[in-house]
């Protein structure tokens, strides 16, 4: 991702919004494997594509097998069906919004890749859309990861700086290009944006340039950069540890064993695991306010002391 943004951000690089397009989704592939692999301890198989081998007799066997590429190396599942695993499988909560604004991102992907995408309002859309899709990233990665990022600059360059807005009244754009902003058009009607949420679909970037004295700086810089001032606020990193939060915890059970209801009997076994620091972790939305909200986070080997009481699948 950082790549991607690199790239966007220099002013004369030809094909800036294609590349960044196209390391942008590399990125998000890549991410929601490193989620999958994650919650799966790890386990390689959890993202590699399977197959039916054809039998002797023209039949399909029951088993499935690993996908092999020409280079020989294991297949793995692309950037959307991580996705779908993610939600449906280990009911992991991501936004709506994420998937429609990736889905925008690919159509500008698949654009780039295949055509070429030259008009300027192609490019206004490419940034809205980049924009949200960084807030998207650096939002799943705090929350999987306990990652701020805070370290690097997520943000991409206003095309005020560099870009004659003009020339958009002297290109025309091609049917192709015609037919991608419709599509952007249609996404974007379907999608209750809000600035203020975590997650977005596009967002527009307003810029206003002030002249400051000299004396006018910054009292307080917040964050771990190394010319800050030193008032840092750190979140505790517990996601490694701690990956699984109820709805996955529930989703993994339901997978493991034959027997497995969420009923009274799986509370009475559950909620005395709670009070155990190597399997739950609980975290307040105000840290020093324990009335506060909380949320608890699981352990996966809390899964050995649920295969006392259920029988494995």
């Amino acid at each position: 991702m950082l790549a991607a943004i690199e790239i966007y951000n220099k002013p004369a690089f030809p094909y800036r919004e294609d590349t960044f397009a196209v390391l942008a989704i590399n990125a998000w592939e890549l991410l929601f494997k490193a989620r999958l692999l994650q919650i799966n301890g790890n386990r390689i198989a959890c993202i590699q594509v399977y197959e039916k081998h054809q039998n002797a007799d023209g039949t399909l066997s029951s088993r499935e097998y690993v996908k092999f590429a020409r280079s020989g190396n294991p297949m793995t599942i692309g950037m959307f069906r991580a996705y779908d695993l993610l939600v449906s499988e280990h009911a992991d909560t991501v936004d709506p919004l994420v998937r429609k604004n990736l889905e925008a991102l690919t159509e500008i992907r698949d654009n780039s890749v295949h055509f070429i995408n030259s008009d300027i309002r192609i490019a206004k859309r490419v940034q809205e859309i980049g924009t949200a899709t960084l807030k998207n990233f650096l939002s799943l990665c705090r929350q999987w990861f306990g990652r701020s990022l805070s370290e690097y600059n997520f943000y991409l360059m206003p095309l005020a700086f560099f870009r004659e807005n003009q020339q958009s009244s002297v290109v025309s754009l091609t049917n192709y290009e015609k037919n991608f902003v419709e599509l952007i058009s249609v996404l974007q009607t379907e999608s209750t944006d809000d600035e203020a949420s975590d997650f977005n679909f596009t967002l527009a970037m307003d810029v206003k340039l002030k002249r400051v004295g000299a004396d006018e700086q910054a009292l307080v810089t917040v964050g771990s950069a190394p010319n800050s001032v030193k008032i840092t606020l750190a979140e505790e990193d517990i996601r490694d540890r701690f990956p699984w939060d109820y709805a996955i915890l529930n989703a993994r059970l339901s997978k493991r064993y034959t027997d497995f209801k969420v009923n009274n009997n799986y509370h009475s076994i559950r909620k005395p695991l709670m009070k155990d620091s190597r399997y739950c972790d609980t975290r307040y939305l105000d840290p020093g306010n324990p009335r506060s909200a909380k949320k608890t986070y699981y352990n996966p080997n809390i899964l050995k002391e649920f295969d006392n009481h259920y029988t494995k699948a």
